[in-house]
């Protein structure tokens, strides 16, 4: 992309694909893939360990599975500056970009709200999930979006501080145990909104401090646009993720690594990894301009939200009913552990059909 105008209307195939295959990673979970490569009788083979890498770390430490909400959180604020180039090249003035953001925003907490109510059948206020999340960082990442590089960088930086005071130097007792599950800042902002703890210590404070992931997506679709040459693009990419990876390592000797209650060390890593991972991305799909699974994975990016609430709803359980008797007829001499992962397969590329079938007749479920 030589300039503005040119990454404006040439669509990145680097974030389809990152999009796609972030989208594909989740909808696999939903389908219990991953849970099936975590069966004992696989334990202290090569799939046992990647299916425990398909899976969050208990407390501290990280694996492969924390970083699926970051990249979330990375690839909305990527794609900010360039949808709202094209809505303003469209003819759409600030107030118009101004009343879609604010509704998008809403719409996401609601919905992210809404999951949580589904299963006890009554209203909880609940907003750990990536949904509720997005919701603040979006409009967070949009506040600062027109403000200069450094402006943007040291605003990320801030909410990484003012996180890490809070859960340092939280005074109230029993929940000033700054890193410790259910005894802690988090914990105790969960039961101030919630009247509750959350049983797997995810803080709804996170939406805080992740906000820095939207907001270096930002800065990311702003380099984009900007006129540097792809190669400089990349560059500026490879160092960045490399710099916050060696800051949030080191930082981890101080400040442990958890992605439930998202310490500044977890942020700043699983940032570094997102911009590197985009990085491979551009690379391949946009400087080298390969094709190879791009098509594939870019179908389920196109309607992200509706295979996401349609998994999460239900849609793949149902699935599972439907499909479980049928592959049942070649699985039942299989080991349990392998006819669950066919199974899931199954599911899967269920799930990826209904992407697919939605693109054919071109329905695009967005808000």
């Amino acid at each position: 992309m030589a300039n503005t105008s040119e990454g404006v209307s040439k669509r990145l195939q680097s974030l389809d694909f990152f999009r796609g295959f972030t989208m594909f990673l989740l909808i696999a979970e939903f389908a219990g893939i991953f849970h099936h490569l975590r069966s004992p009788e696989l334990e202290g083979s090569f799939l046992y360990w990647l299916g425990t890498q398909l899976d969050h770390v208990e407390w501290e430490g990280l694996h492969f599975w924390d970083n699926i909400q970051p990249f979330f959180m990375y690839i909305v604020g990527v794609a900010m500056p360039l949808s709202f180039a094209r809505r303003g090249s469209s003819g759409q003035d600030d107030s118009q970009i101004k009343w879609h953001v604010y509704k998008r925003a809403f719409l996401l907490l609601f919905l992210g709200w809404a999951l949580y109510c589904i299963d006890p059948g009554k209203i909880v206020f609940r907003f750990q999930n990536v949904l509720a999340q997005l919701a603040v960082t979006y409009l967070i990442a949009y506040w600062l979006m027109r403000s200069r590089f450094v402006v943007q960088v040291l605003a990320s930086l801030t909410l990484l501080l003012i996180t890490e005071i809070l859960y340092r130097t939280f005074p109230i007792a029993g929940f000033d145990h700054a890193f410790v599950p259910g005894q802690n800042f988090g914990a105790w902002f969960n039961i101030l909104i919630a009247g509750e703890e959350d049983g797997g210590h995810w803080a709804m404070f996170n939406a805080i401090p992740t906000a820095a992931h939207t907001i270096w997506g930002v800065l990311t679709g702003q380099l984009l646009l900007g006129d540097k040459s792809e190669k400089e693009k990349l560059k500026w990419l490879l160092v960045s993720g490399v710099i916050l990876l060696v800051i949030g390592i080191g930082l981890s000797f101080y400040t442990p690594i958890i992605k439930r209650i998202s310490t500044s060390s977890f942020v700043i890593v699983s940032g570094g990894i997102s911009i590197l991972v985009f990085a491979l991305c551009y690379w391949v799909y946009d400087i080298l301009n390969k094709k190879s699974l791009l098509w594939f994975f870019s179908i389920v990016g196109l309607n992200p939200l509706f295979i996401y609430l349609f998994a999460h709803v239900g849609g793949a359980e149902l699935l599972h009913k439907i499909f479980t008797p049928f592959v049942g007829i070649f699985t039942y001499f299989m080991p349990e552990w392998l006819g669950g992962i066919l199974t899931g397969l199954v599911v899967l590329a269920a799930l990826w059909y209904l992407c697919y079938w939605l693109y054919k007749q071109k329905i695009f479920i967005r808000i």
